[in-house]
């Protein structure tokens, strides 16, 4: 959608460019303040973190710091991992304007940094729940299965927004 050309080096890498266009559509029809995009991105977020944080990058420290604030109010727990030029820099091709991996190092991180080059200044934070979107052991208030990570993170997180200020 955006016009940029994308090279496919993995095929089960494919909700990234779908998402892709959400966010460059969305940007586009509605020009938000900010941006929060949820996947279940990557299994190297769940080799890093465990089930305990979804894993939070993006191009704002004050949207990121807010959805930590969130998270840790509201037990949906989100852990800050950067996200630096070297992450974009290896997600360029060499025969398309970017490629849809950067390989097995550092995933997490280069998933984030390909979704960056479709947010175009908005501020932004994508939240990586691949390892706690789901749960094989009931607890006091969530059974086995999809956990619905993010509801309540959200609604802390919009709750006092206004109160927070600009970004």
């Amino acid at each position: 959608m955006s016009g940029r050309t994308i090279e496919v080096l993995n095929t089960d890498a494919e909700g990234r460019i779908v998402l892709a266009d959400a966010l460059h559509y969305a940007i586009h029809e509605y020009a938000p303040d900010a941006i929060i995009d949820v996947a279940t991105l990557t299994g190297a977020c769940v080799i890093a973190l465990g089930k305990w944080s979804s894993g939070v990058m993006g191009n704002n420290d004050r949207l990121v710091e807010r959805l930590r604030a969130a998270g840790e109010a509201t037990g949906e727990r989100v852990w800050p991992l950067p996200l630096w030029e070297d992450h974009r820099k290896q997600v360029k091709s060499q025969i398309a304007d970017l490629k849809n991996t950067g390989g097995r190092e550092g995933g997490t991180l280069t998933a984030a940094a390909f979704l960056s080059y479709f947010t175009e200044g908005t501020p932004w934070a994508h939240l990586d729940i691949a390892g706690t979107g789901w749960t094989g052991t009931a607890g006091p208030y969530q059974p086995v299965g999809a956990t619905g990570v993010g509801v309540r993170l959200f609604y802390e997180l919009l709750r006092g927004w206004k109160e927070a200020g600009p970004l």
